[in-house]
């Protein structure tokens, strides 16, 4: 069994590896690929862009699957698609050196502002998973709260 390099849940931050450097290094030189490591930030940018559901990274038995999902209004989606959303963007955030806040999960996920509840339980599901973290462990409010993710 084959199993990913690279943690799945470092796969938005980590710098990239290679199990085959010789046939990466002559892809690289042939630009059919990159070096940067940047590629899973982007589509998961870009997913955010879109507000799309948040990709589910699997280590199954041998394979890595990657699943993309297209457009789903909030009500469709549940509490782990909700979760994995949160953990994703906190690591973007993170990323791009800015912080996750209630207000930033609420423009991710489509929530409206009046409906901060709605974001605060999901944040306060992402930390009882271990994915986040408060940035500053003094704040006491979800409101106010910057969040890094549980790495971080």
């Amino acid at each position: 069994m084959r199993v990913p390099l690279i943690d799945p849940e470092r796969f938005i931050d980590h710098p990239p590896r290679s199990r085959n450097e010789t046939l990466a290094s002559m892809m690289r030189r042939m630009n059919i690929c990159e070096e940067r490591g940047n590629g899973v930030d982007r589509a998961i940018g870009c997913i955010e862009m879109y507000q799309l559901s948040a990709s589910d990274f699997q280590e199954d038995e041998d394979p890595m699957r990657v699943t993309l999902f297209a457009h789903q209004s909030y009500s469709e989606t549940g509490r782990e698609d909700r979760v994995r959303a949160c953990y994703q963007h906190a690591c973007l955030r993170y990323v791009c050196r800015e912080f996750m806040t209630n207000a930033t999960l609420r423009g991710r996920l489509g929530i409206d502002d009046q409906n901060y509840p709605i974001a605060s339980r999901i944040i306060s599901d992402t930390m009882a998973a271990g994915l986040i973290r408060l940035q500053d462990p003094e704040t006491r409010s979800n409101r106010s709260g910057r969040y890094v993710p549980y790495w971080a």
